[in-house]
C-alpha cells in the first residue's frame, strides 16, 4: 500500500506561483509513474500531468504547457507541482496519484493509488 498526501494548496491571485508537494509512505515512489490531476466544482476530474518512474518521460495537457513543471525526488519519496502564471481557470482540489505503468498514463484508470487532494484557488 502507498499513502499519499498532497500539501502546498492555497488562495492566490491570478499571474501567482504556487508549489504543491506530495510525499509518499508505505513504499518509494521510484517504483511508480507519477501524476497530478485536479478537479474543479462541478466537473469530472482531468488529468494534468504524468512523469516516468525515471522522470525521464513527462507529459502535459495543453492548458498547463509551459507554465506546470512537475518534478521528482526519490530520495525524498516526493513528488512537486511547480505552477506558474496561474489561471483562475486552474482553480480546483489538485490530486496525486501512483502508477504501477511505469512510463506514465493520462488515464484516471491507471493509478492505482490517490492522495486526499490539495486546494488551489486562483483569483482574477
Amino acid at each position: 500500500q502507498v499513502q499519499l498526501v498532497e500539501s502546498g494548496g492555497g488562495l492566490v491571485q491570478a499571474g501567482d506561483s504556487l508549489k504543491l508537494s506530495c510525499t509518499a509512505s508505505g513504499h518509494t515512489l521510484n517504483t511508480y509513474a507519477m501524476g497530478w490531476f485536479r478537479q474543479a466544482p462541478g466537473k469530472e476530474r482531468e488529468f494534468v500531468v504524468t512523469t516516468s518512474s525515471n522522470g525521464g518521460n513527462t507529459y502535459y495537457t495543453d492548458s498547463v504547457r509551459g507554465r506546470f513543471t512537475i518534478s521528482r525526488d526519490n530520495a525524498k519519496n516526493t513528488v512537486y507541482l511547480q505552477m506558474n502564471s496561474l489561471k483562475p481557470e486552474d482553480t480546483g482540489v489538485y490530486y496525486c496519484a501512483a502508477s504501477s505503468r511505469l512510463g506514465g498514463s493520462i488515464w484516471r484508470i491507471d493509478y492505482d493509488y490517490w492522495g486526499q487532494g490539495t486546494q488551489v484557488t486562483v483569483s482574477s
